[in-house]
């Protein structure tokens, strides 16, 4: 509980999915706490009914492409585990762990 959970989801229509109704559909109790735009990312922020704080990032695939730009180098450089990718963050990752 002394951290949170970071999640990137990206996307060929991002904007579909900025609403974000659909997580608090995920996690009934969710609740919005703050919501942010940096370069192509929109951050949604929420608390969840465990108090823990969940930190949703919304980018078009496009975050991911190689050469990576600064702020997505140092995001996976950060750390980071891939849960489900199409082969674009898989190449992507590659590049920041040489």
């Amino acid at each position: 509980m002394a951290s949170d959970v970071d999640l990137m989801v990206l996307g060929d229509t991002p904007e579909t999915l900025e609403d974000a109704h659909w997580f608090e559909q995920l996690r009934p109790g969710a609740r919005l706490i703050r919501s942010k735009a940096s370069g192509p990312v929109r951050e949604r922020r929420y608390r969840l009914s465990s108090g823990l704080i969940v930190e949703l990032g919304i980018a078009p695939s496009s975050w991911a492409d190689v050469p990576l730009d600064e702020g997505t180098r140092r995001v996976l450089g950060d750390g980071h585990r891939i849960l489900y990718d199409t082969g674009l963050l898989g190449k992507a990752s590659a590049t920041v762990l040489r």
